[in-house]
């Protein structure tokens, strides 16, 4: 029960990260499917903070040199949706599917090249960071509590803070309802939908290094990040675009994908003989029919995906 709870923290922490990250893009008008892409990116910047802090490094210190290198990348690469999707209003639907393959094949081969001019027999696309993990956890008794579960909390509040009790939030939502009516009144729509998108490149890569981090000391970034990004696009939709019920929707499917790692310690579930790979469909079956049955329903910012155009009215 300890590993179920330890894992349910940790995942939902990234789906509740990566999911308010597509929850500003949207709430600003755009919509980000390159959101599994980001988090590529962001794991693998943080991945390589990692291998090059020297040993010995506080925990505090590798905690924020690693989480800003996640961030940095991962805005970076979200400047590719912003530039396409606001300034050029190209397919927003498009443009985060080749996000996603784009940063697969470019982080793999960005490693490959680092791994390859440090050891010419080293043709690998894994980073190793073992020990440096290490500064991310603290134990508690047999418990091991992730800092990034609180880091997570903190957004979830900071975000709900954001949307509804800030100017800020107030015109960025604005800018995804009705971006006319907000122009008329002064707001630049355009810089609203570039902060949405920076904002969800700022969650979504700091989502990818929770989650390379969650259980292991390497990663092949050729693995790129196991669907979670689609994966939070769901907790998103399910939890009706707010930041509340985002984060019970990430409790929700933190559950289920927590249980493909720890099945084997329940009796009554290892009892079934129900193959491990059934267990790791489950989240994905779940989102399946969550999507099915609350799509109807659907709160989604009325102008989201549709390019703006000033001009018309």
């Amino acid at each position: 029960m300890t590993l179920l709870i330890q894992y349910t923290l940790i995942f939902a922490s990234v789906l509740l990260l990566v999911a308010l990250g597509g929850c500003f893009a949207e709430h600003s008008g755009v919509i980000n499917l390159g959101l599994e892409g980001i988090m590529v990116i962001g794991a693998m910047g943080g991945a390589l903070a990692m291998k090059y802090m020297p040993s010995g490094t506080p925990a505090i210190l590798m905690i924020l040199v690693v989480s800003l290198c996640s961030i940095l990348l991962g805005m970076l690469y979200s400047c590719l949706l912003g530039v396409a999707a606001i300034h050029f209003k190209a397919d927003q639907t498009l443009v985060g599917t080749a996000m996603n393959i784009l940063s697969v094949a470019a982080a793999a081969v960005i490693v490959k090249a680092i791994n390859v001019a440090e050891n010419p027999d080293n043709i690998s696309s894994t980073i190793q960071y073992t020990g440096a993990r290490q500064a991310f956890t603290v134990r508690l008794g047999s418990f091991e509590f992730n800092w990034f579960v609180l880091i997570a909390l903190c957004a979830l509040l900071i975000s709900h803070f954001v949307l509804y009790k800030t100017k800020f939030g107030l015109r960025l939502m604005a800018c995804g309802e009705n971006p006319q009516a907000a122009d008329s009144v002064g707001i630049n729509v355009y810089k609203m939908r570039w902060a949405g998108v920076l904002i969800s490149g700022l969650l979504g890569g700091l989502g990818g290094i929770v989650y390379i981090t969650a259980g292991v000391s390497e990663w092949k970034f050729e693995a790129g990040v196991d669907g979670f990004g689609f994966l939070a696009l769901a907790v998103m939709i399910f939890g009706q675009w707010k930041p509340k019920g985002i984060g019970l929707a990430a409790l929700l499917f933190g559950v289920f994908r927590a249980l493909s790692n720890v099945y084997t310690g329940f009796p009554f579930l290892a009892a079934l003989k129900i193959p491990g790979i059934v267990y790791n469909m489950f989240p994905y079956i779940i989102s399946l029919i969550v999507l099915a049955f609350t799509s109807k329903n659907s709160a989604a910012p009325k102008a989201e995906g549709i390019p703006y155009d000033k001009g018309s009215r």
